[in-house]
């Protein structure tokens, strides 16, 4: 009986321990802003703090009709980030979806994608995220891009 309740008493402080879902959810939208904030400073540094360990970044294109899956590799957008450019990559999200079950998140991001000021595409992205230690990493991206049937 005293190991039960040991027991007992062990899981619910390790559960008053843990995060709300909301604290969670909000952790989440926190990495992904992150990232869109690196990425409109060119700052390479913070996009890569938000990139899980083998992380598979996927984009969705039409060539002539036909949908084309391209990957991307992360050090390579990494790099592309960090590399001078002469305008700011904006890319304005809002939260559609965000799913969470323990340490996996998926999330739904409706975006336009701007080139200083300039409207170049949009879409949607869909992030997995997990929980790592050091907490929400980006481990897989896929978008898809038009330019027309925007918002």
């Amino acid at each position: 009986m005293k190991h039960l309740l040991l027991a007992a008493l062990l899981l619910s402080a390790a559960g008053a321990t843990a995060q709300t879902p909301a604290a969670e959810t909000e952790a989440v939208k926190q990495t992904i802003r992150n990232f869109f904030d690196g990425m409109r400073k060119g700052d390479s540094t913070l996009v890569r703090s938000t990139i899980a360990p083998g992380a598979v970044f996927h984009t969705l294109a039409a060539r002539n009709g036909t949908t084309q899956l391209r990957t991307e590799t992360p050090s390579d957008f990494v790099k592309a980030v960090g590399t001078p450019h002469k305008e700011v990559w904006d890319e304005r999200i809002t939260f559609d979806k965000v799913l969470i079950d323990a340490n996996l998140a998926s999330v739904w991001t409706p975006y336009e994608f701007y080139i200083g000021s300039t409207f170049s595409h949009c879409g949607y992205n869909s992030f997995q995220l997990v929980k790592l230690a050091d907490g929400w990493k980006i481990a897989h991206v896929i978008d898809t891009r038009r330019k027309e049937k925007c918002k």
